[in-house]
């Protein structure tokens, strides 16, 4: 282990301490601890949209499967491309508008405020959703951690997990939805710095060795030189699909993104954000697809024995130590913001959801704040337990959350903002079938045949409509208003 990555590494962990002290000497209110209190601009949102959403999955996971599939991978990148520029698109504005307009900290909350006649359930039931996968999907991001350490630099797995979640924990209990946001947008530049700089010196050494991209892609067998994976017919429409449909995990049903959409101030910050956040994507999404065809170039398709390592591999085969230990620290942020975001949603739901709005307790903004800060360190000890125990387990609660958390709150949300007719029975039925029909799907042989991210979102949307057009809401606008009024 070089002692110069080592102090590098340090140096980012402590600066990433730095922001959460330098947040908690502040004066934080309520609203400034879930959501940022409209104190965020929209470039630092989009940036921290970014990276709280490209977790390891993209610096390892996405880097890989582009490694191991080739060119047909480029589909997965076009999905995830397609979902930001949507998202950004038709929204952001969206989300932050009726987020002014009825007061609301949550995604829950939001649309309890929008069907205040089964509030308290479409609360229940979404904490019922977001809690267990979420604090599972935390404890997925400490064992991606330690994993990391361990075959990057030779540190001990269970080292790493308890580094990566102590200061996880200490910095979003400290300044909440500020310094996590803040520090997520300082891990969003690193990690677009790694994915655009390693592709350019890979490049560079094919060109300088005389290699052929080509010539290693065709070498390389299994439809690698094919953009469509070498399949026929029918084949081809389902690998397409299923690759884009990574798209609809952005489509408004993710809480931890949605929250930064929220959490904009005005029209202009969504038009900054937009500008940035696709701006980042096309720069890390096709750094992503290089460096997974440089490295079958330099490496060959069948050389690496955890095709998922294949970006560390490159960083310190092709880049001298004291940029690896800068460009490794942005695999580690990809993991730190994520785990940070969702800590918070938890956190969020419980606080705001659960105990504000369910049980309705009367207490002061400061011991709201203290609880918000206690539910931190509990959630995140358990998602630390988590991350100890088998990785099976853990990873296939990912695969859960990123379907059921995702299609779930996403068909009720569009159909929410884009369907007068929707009723709150409908939300509820879009809500269970999205979570259950994913929790079914995975643990079937479904999901080899297709893709439980391409299928429950289309089932619950199904749901949701008809189940409003069989039981419609009796508008009450006077009920409706109030309910949007927030007290603490």
């Amino acid at each position: 282990m070089s002692i110069v990555i080592l102090i590098e590494l340090i140096i980012y962990f402590v600066a990433m301490l730095l922001i959460g002290v330098y947040f908690s000497r502040k004066e934080l209110g309520y609203d400034d601890y879930h959501l940022g209190g409209n104190k965020l601009s929209g470039w630092v949102l989009a940036f921290s949209e970014r990276s709280t959403e490209a977790s390891a999955w993209l610096l390892l996971g996405a880097t890989g499967f582009a490694f191991s599939t080739g060119l047909s991978s480029i589909w997965l990148f076009i999905g995830m491309l397609g979902g930001i520029i949507v998202s950004w698109l038709f929204l952001a504005k969206k989300f932050m508008e009726e987020r002014i307009k009825y007061n609301v900290l949550t995604l829950p909350d939001y649309l309890s405020a929008r069907f205040p006649k089964h509030g308290n359930l479409i609360r229940a039931i979404g904490a019922l959703i977001i809690i267990p996968f979420f604090t599972f999907y935390v404890g997925a991001q400490f064992g991606g951690a330690g994993n990391t350490l361990e075959q990057t630099m030779g540190i001990q797995s269970l080292t790493g997990i308890l580094v990566i979640a102590a200061v996880v924990i200490i910095y979003a209990c400290l300044g909440g939805f500020l310094s996590v946001v803040w520090t997520d947008a300082i891990q969003a530049i690193l990690m677009v710095l790694t994915l655009v700089v390693l592709p350019i010196v890979a490049l560079f050494k094919i060109g300088v060795e005389d290699l052929s991209i080509i010539d290693a892609l065709v070498q390389a067998g299994n439809g690698v030189n094919s953009w469509t994976g070498g399949v026929t017919g029918f084949a081809v429409g389902i690998l397409i699909y299923t690759n884009l449909s990574w798209a609809f995990g952005f489509l408004g049903g993710q809480p931890h993104i949605s929250a930064r959409f929220m959490a904009l101030r005005s029209e202009k910050d969504v038009k900054t954000g937009r500008n940035v956040a696709i701006t980042w994507g096309v720069l890390a999404y096709g750094g992503s697809f290089l460096i997974g065809i440089t490295g079958i170039t330099l490496y060959g398709s069948g050389n690496v024995e955890n095709v998922e390592m294949i970006l560390p591999i490159m960083l310190t085969d092709l880049l001298p130590v004291w940029l690896v230990g800068i460009l490794l620290s942005g695999i580690l942020a990809a993991i730190m913001s994520t785990a940070s975001s969702q800590l918070l949603v938890v956190t969020s739901s419980i606080s705001e959801d659960v105990l504000h709005k369910i049980m309705g307790l009367k207490l002061t903004e400061k011991q709201f704040v203290v609880i918000s800060r206690i539910t931190v360190i509990i959630v995140g000890i358990i998602g630390l337990i988590f991350g100890l125990m088998s990785k099976s387990l853990i990873y296939v609660v990912v695969g859960w959350a990123w379907a059921g958390v995702g299609n779930s709150f996403g068909a009720a949300v569009l159909l929410t903002f884009f369907w007068k007719r929707v009723s709150g029975a409908g939300i509820i039925a879009a809500l269970l079938t999205g979570s259950i029909s994913t929790i079914i799907w995975i643990s079937t042989p479904l999901e080899d045949i297709f893709t439980s991210r391409g299928a429950t979102l289309v089932l619950a949307l199904l749901a949701g409509v008809i189940i409003s057009l069989a039981i419609p809401d009796k508008k009450d606008f006077s009920t409706e208003k109030e309910e949007g009024i927030k007290t603490i």
